[in-house]
């Protein structure tokens, strides 16, 4: 049986979705499980706050249990695209399937390719929130520093915006904060994590492929 993974975008953008779903390319290899990308059409155009988090929790669970009911057994594993990780812990009680949040694959994936972590936000309000999960991890010594954008989810369909933003706070994460690797915080900014990595000459991770990389070595092994 052909397994799936469902990567669902929390928020209502569908362009977010589109350009997490190219990146995604490269890992629909032959014989893999399939990956498909949703976009939840309950949610808010960005996840911008911890009112958006708590807003789009229950629609997740079930949207999950919705996607169970449907593909029973061909169902290998879940990924919450959003650097919050909204719903999170909420979805992996409502399903047996994994549930992998890209916040929390994209930093682990961090940490085995450098020291020091550097994080890039869309806004400043944003790091508080993502500041209490790398707590909740015990990563705060290893999360040396996050640089916001100052950009709403929407405003990243402007190329030219979003890499000049990027190039700013990947600087001075590499050179301010000393970060030896710098991971990209929203899935917005997929199209962009290979131009970034050449520009700032140390790695870039782009959460949502590292959430669903692991989501395919763990549906392989049925871990």
């Amino acid at each position: 049986m052909s397994k799936k993974i469902f990567v669902i975008n929390p928020n209502s953008t569908q362009a977010v979705t589109d350009a997490y779903d190219q990146a995604l390319n490269v890992l629909r290899i032959p014989g893999g499980p399939e990956i498909q990308s949703l976009t939840l059409s309950e949610g808010p155009p960005g996840i911008q706050t911890q009112l958006d988090v708590e807003h789009v929790t229950l629609p997740l669970v079930r949207l999950v249990k919705k996607l169970d009911a449907e593909h029973g057994e061909a169902v290998g594993a879940f990924v919450v695209a959003c650097f919050s990780d909204p719903g999170l812990h909420a979805m992996r009680e409502a399903t047996s399937r994994p549930v992998l949040g890209i916040s929390e694959c994209g930093v682990l994936t961090a940490l085995t390719r450098g020291h020091r972590v550097g994080v890039i936000a869309i806004l400043r309000q944003s790091i508080p929130r993502h500041g209490r999960m790398f707590g909740a991890m015990g990563l705060t010594e290893r999360v040396v520093a996050e640089v916001p954008l100052g950009m709403n989810v929407t405003d990243l369909i402007d190329t030219d915006r979003t890499r000049a933003g990027l190039l700013r706070a990947g600087q001075q994460l590499r050179d301010t904060h000393l970060a030896d690797v710098v991971v990209l915080g929203c899935a917005g900014m997929a199209a962009h994590r290979a131009w970034l990595e050449k520009q700032l000459s140390i790695p870039v991770v782009e959460p949502t492929q590292a959430a669903t990389a692991m989501a395919i070595g763990r549906t392989l092994l049925g871990w």
